[in-house]
């Protein structure tokens, strides 16, 4: 006979702060979208701003680390929305843990809270 462990509220509660910090850091992503577009109509107003010897080394660089850090929220955006729906499913609890240590990157109360509430609920976990 096999039995199976309650489904508490530690489970959908850490999916649920996960899937919050992922939507967060999708809006950051977004943020950055609009930058990357921004800098290039922009340019020859923060060229204004800057020393004349220092503008030519610095513009060519600032849409490559936009597009880099974008890169990293997209992913620290995907793995905890991943990571909140295994949880919530309660399967697969290396992915939910995996969703919820990436959350803290982001987002650091509530990928704490997310990843002790996953790490308190892996016997739920199929």
């Amino acid at each position: 006979m096999v039995t199976t462990a309650q489904k508490t509220w530690k489970a959908t509660t850490a999916g649920i702060l996960n899937i919050i910090s992922g939507g967060l850091s999708g809006l950051v992503a977004i943020g950055l979208i609009i930058a990357i577009f921004a800098v290039g109509n922009l340019s020859v107003m923060i060229m204004d701003y800057l020393p004349p010897a220092d503008a030519q080394s610095i513009m060519p660089l600032i849409v490559p680390i936009l597009v880099f850090v974008l890169v990293l929220s997209i992913v620290s955006a995907v793995f905890p929305i991943v990571g909140g729906v295994f949880a919530l499913q309660r399967r697969k609890w290396g992915w939910a843990l995996a969703g919820s240590i990436i959350a803290i990157f982001r987002s650091s109360v509530l990928g704490i809270l997310a990843t002790i509430f996953v790490a308190m609920a892996k016997d739920e976990f199929e």
